[in-house]
């Protein structure tokens, strides 16, 4: 019987025994980060140096973008090495620090996206108190908010965890260090420790789940009652994309999280582990421009701004 204190490290679960499969899924997680990167760069970049932009809803979608490169950058950087060089080991210290920063990144995630729901519902309900509401300060408070539940919720799940005596060895059926496969290693009589963190994580979860259900129910009851089409589809095209990237990551990750340790495949784990962890930070930027004129012609201008300043440049320069 293994204990907490004698594990040094955990060994992650591979993608593939053969080194030819290994490095098909290291160019794949590499193309999967690199357009994560670029887009919500790009996201970052337009709202930060566009004036235009400087409104409520694109502050809360750069806290989002921000967010989604830390989410996806603590999980996939590791499990691409890890492809690259044909191992599985993360140190003790390493694992532990990965389930902190994503369980940070992720919750905090879920409160911005509960606080943009919010902003929906002012913006299409209560448009004439939308500046008074959604002031400057009231909105950095409600970010504030966001990251600071992250990291709370993120210190009492890790501490819990990485308290609790490990029985079952250091293999983990995961490409990341994630909870429900840590827990599965401590010893039986160990989650009754667990039990009054769950008891505090899901009813503030489903809390935040019955707000954006109840924002948005408001919400598309009032555009549905608009005269203008025109009107209907500028609120669709804020609101739909909004709603489809909390479906994923809620399904997924409640998924993921709530199902009982008895019913466990690995390769169903694996892909509802993907589907919340690695494509919400990649797809993001794409759902969120793509029905979105204004952020759209930010970036375009941006893009262009960039090519006709490198079009001065000195000749040597372009070769």
């Amino acid at each position: 019987m293994s204990n907490s204190s004698s594990i040094t490290e955990f060994l992650l679960l591979p993608f593939a025994d053969t080194r030819e499969l290994q490095l098909l899924h290291f160019a794949l997680f590499l193309g999967i980060y690199l357009a994560a990167l670029l887009g919500n760069g790009l996201i970052l970049t337009a709202v930060a140096c566009n004036h235009h932009l400087h409104t409520p809803m694109y502050f809360f979608l750069l806290n989002l973008a921000l967010l989604d490169l830390g989410c996806i950058s603590t999980t996939v950087p590791k499990a691409m090495a890890n492809s690259l060089w044909d191992t599985r080991a993360i140190s003790y210290s390493g694992c532990a620090a990965q389930v902190f920063l994503f369980l940070f990144l992720v919750s905090a995630e879920f409160f911005l996206l509960t606080v943009m729901s919010y902003d929906r519902y002012i913006a299409i309900l209560k448009p004439l108190h939308y500046g008074t509401l959604l002031g400057s300060r009231a909105c950095a408070q409600m970010a504030a908010a966001a990251w600071g539940s992250g990291v709370l919720c993120a210190l009492l799940h890790t501490a819990n965890t990485f308290s609790l005596p490990l029985c079952g060895g250091n293999a983990v059926d995961q490409f990341f260090c994630e909870i429900p496969q840590i827990l599965k290693l401590s010893c039986s009589h160990s989650y009754l420790r667990n039990a009054w963190v769950l008891m505090i994580g899901v009813p503030l979860a489903s809390m935040c789940f019955f707000l954006i259900i109840f924002s948005y129910v408001q919400v598309f009851r009032a555009v549905l009652r608009m005269p203008s089409e025109q009107g209907q589809h500028k609120s669709f095209s804020t609101c739909l994309p909004h709603l489809f990237v909390v479906s994923l990551f809620v399904i997924t990750g409640l998924f993921a999280y709530m199902k009982p340790s008895s019913i466990s495949f690995p390769a169903q784990d694996l892909m509802v582990s993907f589907l919340y962890s690695v494509m919400p930070p990649a797809v993001n930027p794409l759902i969120y421009s793509m029905r979105n004129q204004e952020l759209k012609c930010a970036i375009r201008k941006m893009i262009s701004g960039m090519f006709l300043k490198s079009d001065k440049l000195p000749l040597f320069l372009h070769k």
